[in-house]
């Protein structure tokens, strides 16, 4: 039996290959660590700590500065050192804590204590979410605790768990699923203790066997969760594919999965609830893959928010001998985007560390040519969307067009377009840098 898939899409080389084997490694950060205040969605963080304060692994420096918004966790424990402007991995300044790390990682009272989540009620389960700073760690950085508070709780039937990790390279969510599969389904119990008319379904893609078996193995004694293995194609961890996959629905452009009665987390984001809710941990480490064929050790790391990309390429044992690095990407390399240096801080939803000694998009540039009517991306657009369109509009700076007739802004940046693009043409970046300009125009009013 053929099994349901999602318009469009793409098959790029997985190139899992490099790290898919390998188990994770606990790093501990010996410099200082970065604490940017948007490291999600919504209003920056505010600081309730200042300059020279002491600071405990677990205890919140940032709280969330708005409904839409996540509190920051100190990752570490040692001394403020500044409050202060600090790039980040795509390149921009952003307000960020900076504390010295003293290398001890001492806790604040209560880390680890285990709780059964049977004995909390709805709101208590919230408060422990959105105490602990989680977001979705698959990319978006959208609050947990608001995504899990829908207007009506009672029209939910299908929890989502995205373990699809469709992105070239990156097997942290692998290995994650393959150690933690308990710890994963326990949490996905947890968040369908607050729907009550809800299934769980993991959603794994086929090139992940071994972690396919695990959560099978991990569901058996679970009454409404199933695991869904799907066939390996790109995008499939988007959203709308994966509501699609699951439920047979179409979600359209403009609409909230739980306007289909869906919520969707990552699996990373599920195994975090866990640690929140039932051992009293907040978001402080998260799964890392540095991989490529640039990098002497491919690695999927447990590493500390916060943690200077500079160590992690260190602890992978840096680069190949005899190979020049051409190109670093945070995440991978369809929705991934270039770095110039690596002393900037492991966030959030940061993934993966892509080394490269080759750099496709410059080739790509000496290939480019006039866009030959090909209608190729327009099939691979997992969306629907005309991305043919939307460039000329884009490059006209017709701006009404882009937005109001073409849905340019439900653009997700997937890169489809651009792969299969015969000219060669930068669609996603174009897209990427004319969403850009319509919201700042947007919020300059």
């Amino acid at each position: 039996m053929k099994k349901v898939t999602f318009q469009g899409g793409v098959h790029p080389s997985d190139q899992k290959q490099f790290s898919r084997d390998i188990p994770f490694t606990v790093y501990e950060p010996k410099g200082d660590m970065v604490y940017p205040l948007s490291q999600h969605i919504g209003a920056p963080a505010v600081p309730v700590v200042k300059k020279g304060d002491e600071v405990l692994a677990g205890q919140i420096i940032a709280e969330a500065g708005g409904f839409v918004s996540a509190n920051i966790i100190s990752s570490c424990s040692g001394k403020v050192k500044s409050i202060e402007k600090r790039r980040v991995a795509t390149g921009v300044k952003v307000q960020s804590i900076v504390v010295e790390n003293d290398g001890e990682f001492r806790t604040v009272e209560g880390i680890g204590k285990e709780v059964d989540y049977k004995t909390l009620t709805k709101e208590e389960i919230l408060a422990k979410i959105k105490g602990a700073g989680i977001v979705g760690l698959g990319g978006a950085g959208f609050p947990t605790h608001v995504k899990l508070a829908p207007k009506n709780a009672d029209t939910i039937e299908y929890v989502i768990a995205n373990g699809a990790e469709c992105e070239p390279y990156i097997t942290c969510d692998d290995q994650l699923m393959r150690t933690s599969a308990e710890e994963i389904v326990t949490g996905m119990e947890i968040i369908l203790s607050l729907f009550p008319n809800a299934e769980g379904v993991i959603l794994i893609e086929e090139n992940k066997p071994e972690a396919i078996a695990a959560m099978e193995k991990a569901c058996a004694k679970a009454s409404k969760v199933r695991v869904l293995p799907v066939q390996t194609k790109y995008p499939q961890g988007g959203e709308r594919s994966i509501i699609t996959v699951v439920t047979g629905k179409h979600l359209k452009l403009g609409m909230l999965p739980a306007d289909l009665g869906c919520v969707v987390d990552n699996v990373a984001t599920i195994y975090a609830i866990y640690e929140a809710v039932c051992k009293s941990t907040p978001l402080m480490v998260k799964g890392l893959t540095v991989s490529g064929d640039a990098v002497k050790n491919p690695s999927n790391f447990k590493v500390r928010i916060g943690t200077s990309f500079t160590e992690l390429v260190e602890a992978a044992g840096g680069i190949k001998e005899d190979t020049e690095l051409k190109k670093a990407i945070c995440g991978g390399p369809m929705m991934g985007f270039a770095m110039a240096n690596f002393d900037v801080p492991v966030q959030k939803s940061n993934n993966a560390l892509t080394l490269l000694a080759a750099d496709d998009v410059e080739k790509a540039q000496l290939q480019m040519s006039a866009c030959l009517r090909c209608g190729r991306c327009n099939d691979a657009c997992s969306l629907g969307l005309v991305p043919q369109m939307m460039a000329t509009a884009a490059e006209r700076k017709d701006y009404e067009r882009y937005e109001k007739k073409l849905y340019g802004l439900e653009c997700v940046a997937c890169g489809s377009c651009t792969y299969v693009c015969p000219a060669k043409r930068p669609l996603m970046q174009l897209f990427k840098q004319t969403k850009a300009e319509i919201m700042a125009a947007k919020k300059r009013g």
